[in-house]
């Protein structure tokens, strides 16, 4: 990953750490040495949520959120 910041870098820096790298397209925020985070600019989000969005007029986010396909894989929750 070539457009990568740390979690400290933003904490130091503030806003203008992530702005500088955004300009090169979707930043990876590091935690750890592992990605635990992707920034995207307003625009590039707005072409994201387009890309595979059927809008339907009408429909509620719920029916939204209902009709999206899944993984099949369930994330595991740490206790």
């Amino acid at each position: 990953m070539d457009n990568t910041l740390t979690i400290s870098e933003i904490k130091r820096r503030g806003m203008s750490a992530i702005s500088e790298p955004l300009r090169a397209g979707p930043a990876h925020i590091m935690k750890r040495n592992k990605t635990a985070a992707v920034v995207l600019s307003v625009e590039e989000y707005q072409r994201w949520l387009q890309k595979d969005a059927v809008l339907i007029p009408g429909m509620t986010a719920m029916q939204w959120l209902i009709s999206q396909a899944t993984s099949g894989a369930k994330e595991q929750s740490c206790h």
